[in-house]
């Protein structure tokens, strides 16, 4: 063996799998995907709790700025049914359209925030929650009201769309916000917020990385 080569476990060094469970990161991630199972039921059971102010924030954007075409807006549990002012068309019987919208599609990081805050057992990790929920809350709305536009303005049929009165700059608009709503928000704000509020966690993390590797 070449003796600037780290000893092997068939050269008599120590096993690779206790090893890498000596890993800090090892053992983050590991926290991480124990806590997951837990923060996802949690946040099943108690998504019409935790999506109320999504609701609340909405009533106020709708009241503000689409008043000519929400009625109000219903809750059954985690979904929301926009009541519009839009009319199904002729042929198609009476009543005005709504939109149904389940929260929980745009809401998934907040269990994976709670996850990996859990899993760092930082000081005042509850704080951490708090802040996290708080910064959450919009970006989960802002993903309701993109799906909400998106199904008034182009995905309904043209006698529906046409009453909405959404010019084509418009509808390009609510396209991009949907999909950025719908892909991007929900995983990358819980992520980008997270590294921020443990930016000493992730350095102490990578100091005792070096010192097992050394």
């Amino acid at each position: 063996m070449n003796a600037s080569e780290p000893p092997t476990a068939a050269d008599g060094g120590p096993p690779v799998a206790p090893r890498l469970f000596k890993s800090p990161l090892t053992r983050f991630v590991v926290a991480a995907l124990a806590w997951l199972p837990v923060t996802f039921g949690a946040w099943y059971l108690l998504g019409p709790v935790l999506l109320w102010p999504v609701r609340l924030l909405l009533q106020l954007v709708t009241r503000l700025g689409f008043g000519d075409l929400v009625r109000r807006i219903e809750s059954g549990g985690a979904s929301l049914s926009f009541l519009t002012t839009l009319r199904p068309g002729e042929g198609m019987g009476a009543g005005d359209v709504s939109v149904d919208v389940n929260m929980l599609v745009y809401a998934f990081g907040m269990p994976l925030f709670a996850a990996l805050t859990l899993a760092a057992r930082e000081a005042k990790w509850w704080r951490t929650l708090a802040i996290g929920y708080v910064v959450i809350v919009p970006f989960v709305a802002w993903g309701v009201l993109a799906d909400f536009l998106k199904s008034i303005a182009i995905t309904a049929p043209a006698a529906i769309a046409s009453q909405a009165g959404f010019s084509g700059l418009q509808r390009e608009m609510i396209a991009f916000a949907y999909q950025f709503g719908s892909l991007i928000l929900p995983a990358v704000v819980p992520a980008v917020l997270w590294v921020l509020l443990h930016r000493a966690f992730l350095e102490r993390l990578r100091r005792r990385a070096d010192g097992v590797a050394t």
